[in-house]
């Protein structure tokens, strides 16, 4: 096998074969690289994309980094149908089949310990949503145009009129009750995330909170209140599953997102 070597993964030995047709990074099958009780799961791809300088300027390029790490996404799925696989970083490259036997060699008592630890498991990840809500109306009775003092010199709703006293103190009152209302909201939300945390936790061997999402780089809807990914038995994934699914029903204004089954990248060590 001319080439550099791309690793997804490193596993224990396993009989099952993978999809005949599945393909990975530059459209090349996966192959197994076997050394003592290891397999690191390997592919082809070419110099003039991954040695080191043309790797970094491609990281800058969102189309092409996105397309790898689908690629790379694939492998892992089909093998997390046939074993527990440690997946490693995207973009672990190294020169040919020695680099990558040395690798294993130098860390083979890490993955044996890791992959015992994941073996059988899988990782669901969990998140809460306070789901975004629409603005509140203006005040009734007030002029809705903006802009302040126009040509024709309406006030907008919020600009109390001269001579009215009681305007100011309506809307400073207003204004009051809404950051009331949200503080509660948040409150509630908070609440019901930690209680699901507490109850999908009793089914996870162990649980990892991640940092909330940007919604600005995510682009879900929604202010991101819980971010968690959970380390679960495959024989209680079903129960783990159907709580979930129960528990959407007890969240009005929030929305519970549930993914998976994953390779166990949050309790790989690998920073994957």
């Amino acid at each position: 096998m001319s080439g550099l070597r791309y690793v997804y993964a490193v596993c224990r030995p396993f009989g099952t074969p993978l999809p005949a047709q599945l393909t990975g990074v530059a459209g090349v099958p996966p192959k197994q690289l076997v050394h003592g009780d290891l397999v690191a799961v390997v592919g082809q791809v070419p110099e003039e994309d991954f040695a080191e300088g043309p790797l970094r300027a491609h990281l800058e390029d969102l189309d092409w980094l996105g397309a790898t790490a689908r690629a790379h996404q694939n492998v892992i799925d089909a093998l997390t149908v046939v074993t527990s696989p440690l997946p490693l970083r995207l973009a672990t490259v190294f020169l040919d089949d020695s680099g990558v036997r040395s690798m294993m060699e130098e860390r083979e008592e890490t993955f044996l310990r890791t992959l015992d630890r994941l073996d059988g498991r899988v990782e669901w990840g969990v998140k809460v949503y306070s789901e975004p809500t629409e603005p509140s109306g203006e005040t009734s009775g007030e002029s809705g145009v903006s802009g302040g003092l126009g040509d024709t010199g309406t006030r907008t709703a919020s600009s109390p009129s001269p001579g009215r006293a009681g305007s100011g103190r309506d809307y400073l009152r207003q204004r009051r009750n809404q950051r009331k209302e949200s503080e509660e909201k948040w409150e509630r939300a908070e609440e019901f995330s930690r209680r699901l945390h507490e109850s999908l936790s009793g089914y996870a061997e162990d649980t990892r909170i991640h940092a909330p999402q940007n919604s600005a780089i995510s682009r879900a809807p929604g202010r991101n209140i819980l971010n968690a990914a959970y380390l679960v038995p495959r024989t209680e994934s079903e129960a783990f599953v159907e709580l979930v699914d129960r528990t959407k029903d007890d969240a009005p204004g929030l929305r519970v997102e549930l993914t998976g089954p994953w390779a166990c990248y949050s309790f790989s060590g690998e920073d994957a």
